[in-house]
């Protein structure tokens, strides 16, 4: 081998062995993790404050302009496109008024909201679906959202995800989401997600909700991803009418749907649904949740589409509370079974072993 063929070869080895070390602090090796874990939603604040060695990069936001950035956005700015290490975004207490979005090209973030006895994380919008976007075209439901979130792996806990606007139940045009998620993969832990109309877009791909709230009128629980919501707390603060979840799913063969797995369903409002057939084989399953008499007796609705009646699959098994009540639903909804309830009744129903370590 000729000395320049074995510099290039010896240049290349050094190249690929320093592309799998941690550029941040501290060098140490982080190969590409494909799963989320505890320890992506934790910062050590003792490590920060003695700048001593880190795994992974903290990127810090304080309004105030005591971290890198003032806004949340503008921490979202400096994770490198197609970054193969995890970045904590880590937010002190505040109020962020901003529109905020996790492009799919930055993968491996968390938001972690700091903890404080007297003042959470609040990330807050006004958007709805008939407001103009700066190319004059109405922004519609899906660009509405306050935080959207594309990022492969993605995390969050510590945070309240909102949208101010206030809707009468149907109103054309005021569609305002909270939070967006189109993630392949991505976890939220003790998150707070508050609106009225579509308050939660579950757009695509595979999520996990654990322990979070999330409050709106209609249809607050939308889209047409795979997610489990495991004791969560569904807050209705509809007036008189109102929907929890529409599902949307247009074959059989498509692997999507909602559990609601342990969650304590309750609110201010009266005589919500369940779920809606916004799909032709909408799935929505809830198991072991407590319901509160807020429920409408029906419980289920095929939103004017007859035909839904025969091909979605809505569920409930061993459900309890004044809500719980089976006597008065649709006949086309289902009482499970153990068996016909089990693949929805743990994380399996998500693939959690390959992509959560928890």
């Amino acid at each position: 081998m000729g000395l320049s063929l074995r510099v290039v070869v010896l240049f290349v080895l050094a190249f690929m062995m320093f592309s799998q070390v941690d550029l941040a602090e501290g060098g140490h090796d982080n190969r590409v993790r494909s799963y989320i874990s505890w320890e992506d939603l934790k910062v050590d604040e003792q490590s920060l404050a003695l700048k001593s060695n880190n795994d992974v990069r903290v990127i810090m936001v304080d309004q105030h302009g005591r971290g890198h950035s003032k806004t949340v956005q503008g921490a979202v700015d400096m994770v490198p496109d197609h970054n193969t290490q995890r970045v904590k975004i880590y937010i002190f207490p505040g109020v962020y008024r901003e529109k905020v979005l996790v492009t799919k090209t930055k993968p491996y973030v968390s938001f972690i909201g700091k903890r404080n006895q007297t003042a959470s994380v609040v990330i807050t919008w006004n958007s709805k679906s008939s407001d103009k976007g700066p190319n004059g075209i109405a922004l519609g439901t899906y660009g509405s959202a306050t935080v959207a979130v594309e990022s492969d792996y993605f995390c969050a806990t510590e945070i309240t995800f909102e949208n101010t606007v206030v809707t009468a139940p149907g109103t054309k045009g005021m569609q305002a989401v909270a939070l967006r998620v189109d993630s392949d993969r991505a976890m939220f832990y003790g998150v707070k997600i508050k609106g009225t109309q579509d308050t939660l877009l579950d757009s695509t791909g595979t999520h996990y909700f654990y322990k979070c709230l999330i409050q709106g009128k209609v249809d607050f629980i939308f889209g047409s991803a795979k997610s489990l919501y495991e004791n969560c707390r569904i807050e209705s603060i509809a007036e008189n009418y109102g929907a929890i979840a529409a599902h949307h799913r247009d074959s059989p063969h498509e692997d999507t749907g909602f559990s609601f797995l342990g969650c304590s369903i309750g609110g201010s409002g009266g005589n919500v649904y369940l779920g809606r057939a916004w799909g032709e084989y909408s799935r929505i399953i809830y198991s072991n949740c407590n319901m509160d008499n807020i429920i409408n007796p029906q419980g289920w609705s095929e939103w004017n589409h007859p035909e839904r009646k025969k091909t979605a699959v809505f569920g409930e098994y061993q459900c309890h509370g004044r809500g719980a009540d089976r006597r008065h639903r649709v006949p086309w909804s289902k009482s499970f079974n153990y068996e016909e309830a089990r693949p929805f009744l743990d994380k399996s129903f998500i693939n959690g072993d390959q992509w959560l370590r928890l």
